[in-house]
């Protein structure tokens, strides 16, 4: 029997050996969690979260998107919470969940608290956003049909040996990190739809960097509670596929298959949204547009009529209009009631139709177009396609430029492509 523990500690304290596709991929991730933060500052939900730690008035160890700065632990509760409130941050299919948002808050808290550069933010990130997805591999689909919430659970391990690594821990600390986790991962699907969603990504990230910490003092916890009779895999509905979770592990990065968002809504619409694009489809030349999608997301995201922002970003109908109309669906802003209540939107709406087809896989989606004319374009978009680097850097990049102007989304691509020292970015939190 495999000791799963055991190997993905020896990956997580040992060297790291990279492709350059899998270093830009990282970076891009991170310019892209910046982007997305920034972005969320002023929702609902990332206030509230920052205003709890603000009022505690904690040692300020670490910078807050939104301003201020807060110790460790809250400051990766806040970032995390605040980086996946428009829901916008980068996901990975293979394990169902958003790797930046839970890891990435741990690391630059710790990398900031301990005065670190820039390459030691980015080496850990890839390996607790590697880690993150492998144990969601192993903890399977029957762990998030059961109603876990991967990106908490299996993000939480993946903060805790993050934030291992930038304290320098053996593949002994390591595994007690992961065992000491096992006991406080938590979230549920049930909180989807409501504040309780982006703050499960705050707890995975605050959970992994507590984990690591007291670990650091010296706390002895049961290492192997990730596995075993009562460990978090059994207790946690996880299929526990050793095999296949460590199956490359050092040698082939997972993260290379991340996949950005590109529009503003539930990624279950991502691919219908850029089967349009591939289409080119504009109000004036369309009669009827046919979707099919996997059968999964007929109850995820196929709301037929919804009348607020929040609706339309779970609506095959409506965001497909909206992309005909010209309304930018890259915009969180554009996602509202009066977008909805859009006469122009309304009447192409009816006009869309959406069916499930069980041959097409979760990450692909058909589109037919019925055109004026008479002229019926087809268009099938898998989100899993190949991306060129270079194309990969300009969408994400473009992506940044909107949430927070070009001047500054190049400020920061350029400081995670040359180097620097991650005090300066994490400045650029509370900026």
């Amino acid at each position: 029997m495999t000791d799963f523990t055991t190997s993905l500690a020896g990956f997580a304290a040992g060297p790291v050996t990279t492709t350059l596709k899998t270093r830009v991929v990282t970076s891009l991730s991170v310019m892209d969690w910046v982007a997305v933060g920034h972005a969320g500052v002023n929702e609902p939900v990332s206030k509230t979260v920052r205003n709890l730690v603000l009022d505690e008035a904690g040692a300020e160890q670490a910078h807050l998107f939104g301003g201020g700065a807060a110790p460790l632990r809250a400051a990766a509760l806040v970032n995390g919470t605040v980086s996946h409130a428009l829901d916008y941050d980068d996901t990975h299919f293979a394990h169902i969940g958003h790797p930046s948002v839970a890891i990435l808050p741990a690391a630059l808290a710790l990398c900031e608290w301990d005065d670190r550069i820039l390459v030691d933010l980015l080496e850990a990130a890839l390996v607790g956003i590697e880690v993150s997805i492998r144990v969601g591999l192993w903890l399977g689909r029957d762990h998030y049909q059961a109603g876990f919430h991967q990106t908490a659970t299996a993000g939480a391990f993946g903060a805790a040996v993050a934030a291992g690594r930038i304290l320098r821990f053996d593949a002994a600390a390591m595994r007690k990190t992961l065992g000491l986790t096992a006991t406080r991962a938590a979230g549920l699907k049930a909180q989807f739809g409501t504040m309780g969603k982006p703050y499960n990504a705050g707890l995975a990230a605050s959970a992994g960097v507590e984990a690591a910490l007291l670990v650091a003092k010296g706390f002895e916890p049961n290492m192997n509670a990730l596995e075993g009779q009562y460990g978090f895999g059994a207790t946690h509905e996880g299929e526990g596929d050793a095999e296949t979770a460590l199956a490359g592990l050092g040698e082939e990065w997972l993260i290379d298959s991340v996949s950005h968002k590109f529009h503003a809504c539930c990624h279950g619409l991502h691919a219908a949204l850029e089967a349009a694009r591939d289409l080119d489809i504009a109000e004036p030349e369309v009669a009827e547009i046919r979707i099919k999608t996997h059968p999964r997301w007929m109850t995820v995201c196929n709301q037929m009529s919804p009348t607020t922002g929040l609706g339309a970003k779970f609506s095959f109908r409506t965001v497909i209009a909206m992309q005909a109309l010209g309304y930018d669906t890259a915009l969180p802003v554009n996602y509202s009631d009066k977008t909805c209540a859009d006469p122009r939107l309304i009447s192409l709406r009816d006009r869309v139709t959406v069916q499930a087809d069980d041959t097409l896989s979760e990450t692909q989606a058909h589109l037919t177009l019925l055109r004026r004319d008479g002229a019926r374009p087809e268009a099938t978009h898998d989100l899993l396609a190949p991306m060129t680097l270079s194309d990969r850097e300009d969408r994400v990049r473009g992506k940044a430029s909107k949430l927070i102007g070009s001047e500054e989304a190049d400020a920061v691509w350029s400081m995670l492509r040359t180097g620097g020292h991650t005090r300066d970015l994490a400045a650029l939190l509370a900026g």
